[in-house]
């Protein structure tokens, strides 16, 4: 009997309401526990929405690690908590896993930083690039050509 290869599996993904949905709700409910108990409201830390993403998108820590051009180690260290990510090195997390903006805005909330603002020039370039699949060095090369501080 011949074994047929088998295929990586990704996660379904769970369709999160949307935040004008949930804000409407919130104001019309009679008072704010009757609507945090209807709604599993959490913070999302860093260290679990990396590893959801890695399922996601079926990707490995050490080749995203590498992707990114982060050291093994301190790679290592943000993917289970003991080290914090800078927003550029959490920047260079969501290039390598070639994440959507919004993804990669999640991303940024969970790792405590602020989302890309595309009223600001440096995100702007970040949020092009991010979202017409430029690689991590191509969008250095952009924002170095802009006269803008590169993410690397």
């Amino acid at each position: 009997m011949i074994e047929k290869p088998t295929k990586k599996r990704r996660k379904k993904r769970v369709k999160e309401p949307l935040t004008d949905e949930l804000l409407d709700e919130l104001l019309s409910a009679p008072n704010p526990r009757a609507f945090t108990s209807g709604h599993r409201l959490t913070s999302r830390d860093l260290p679990t929405y990396l590893n959801q993403l890695l399922d996601e998108h079926g990707l490995t820590r050490a080749g995203v690690i590498r992707a990114a051009g982060l050291n093994e180690t301190f790679g290592y260290q943000i993917f289970v908590g003991q080290r914090g990510a800078s927003r550029d090195k959490v920047l260079q997390l969501a290039f390598a896993m070639q994440l959507t903006l919004k993804e990669a805005n999640r991303l940024l909330q969970a790792a405590g930083a602020n989302e890309l603002y595309c009223k600001r020039r440096r995100d702007a370039i970040i949020i092009f690039c991010l979202t017409h699949g430029y690689s991590l060095q191509k969008t250095d090369e952009e924002l170095y050509r802009f006269g803008e501080e590169t993410i690397c």
